[in-house]
């Protein structure tokens, strides 16, 4: 890759990250004294994702796992908005601007409705806090990863709540070896969760704290919390330049070297990517890093 020189001659390239999560943040940080680095994200901080399901049962962790981007990205610009469009040009953001690019890097990975600002979300950690310590019971909707660490941290936290966890697969965390979900039922069991497999709650029918399953099974919680697959967070970009670069699940292709295939000059990196790989926060850096090593 060529130097850190802007396509226009003169001057260093101009870098555009769409996305502040776990990839995006650090390509950004990776950058910004190298080149004129521009990060557009929906939110205002940078999240530690991993940490998210121990804040919900111990809300001081967000202290340290919520981090304002101007705190760490602190020699470029930060534009607080979604992005709509991309174009030849530039990167189209929700409220109408245009932010020119030599380079694009799109990391937006999944979908998520998250507040905007550091200080409501720790507040939502707070109000989460709230609702599992005044239930006495407990549903989790999810056998996933993040419903399994969640109803793993409150039994852990809260071993006198009755924990109920449903999940629509045969058996916990598919994407694992057999045994590997064999010892992870084997460890909620053995710490009073109950676990329903090959169901799925219908909430439409919820009422005054009685759930039914498809199946026609009943389960009584005070609260619920819904950890299921969020989609990829690639809708936007259907109509844009790389709406031709998306496969059939919404993912965008890309080379060895991260770039966008038929784009010499944008780059995606985490979840939102086509790498046949566990979607995990580690992975995610590890695009970023061949990003930013392609892009210096």
């Amino acid at each position: 890759m060529a130097g850190m020189e802007s396509s226009e001659g003169g001057g260093r390239k101009k870098v555009v990250v769409v996305g502040g999560g776990v990839g995006g943040s650090f390509v950004a940080k990776s950058l910004q004294f190298t080149a004129d680095v521009v990060l557009i994200d929906q939110k205002e901080y940078f999240e530690i994702t991993w940490a998210s399901m121990r804040a919900m049962v111990e809300p001081s962790v967000a202290e340290r796992s919520v981090i304002e981007h101007s705190d760490y990205f602190i020699n470029g610009q930060i534009v607080t908005s979604a992005a709509v469009d991309i174009t030849e040009r530039g990167v189209v953001t929700e409220n109408g601007n245009l932010l020119p690019y030599d380079y694009l890097v799109v990391a937006t990975g999944h979908r998520e409705s998250v507040p905007r600002s550091r200080r409501e979300r720790i507040a939502q950690y707070q109000e989460e806090f709230e609702k599992i310590k005044s239930s006495n019971s407990i549903l989790i909707i999810g056998g996933g990863p993040t419903g399994v660490e969640l109803a793993g941290e409150i039994a852990g936290d809260f071993p006198e709540k009755k924990i109920t966890l449903v999940h629509r697969g045969s058996r916990l965390l598919e994407f694992i070896g057999p045994k590997a979900s064999q010892k992870t039922l084997d460890w909620l069991t053995a710490k009073k969760v109950e676990v329903i497999l090959g169901q799925s709650v219908d909430l439409d029918s919820a009422s005054d704290g009685l759930y039914r399953t498809f199946d026609g099974e009943t389960i009584r919680a005070d609260c619920y919390f819904l950890c299921i697959g969020r989609p990829v967070g690639s809708s936007w970009l259907k109509e844009t330049l790389l709406g031709g670069s998306l496969d059939d699940c919404g993912r965008l292709m890309v080379d060895e070297n991260m770039r966008v295939k038929g784009h010499q000059n944008v780059f995606a990196i985490g979840d939102i990517t086509d790498v046949p790989e566990l979607k995990e926060g580690y992975l995610a850096v590890a695009h970023a890093e061949v990003t930013v090593k392609n892009l210096k």
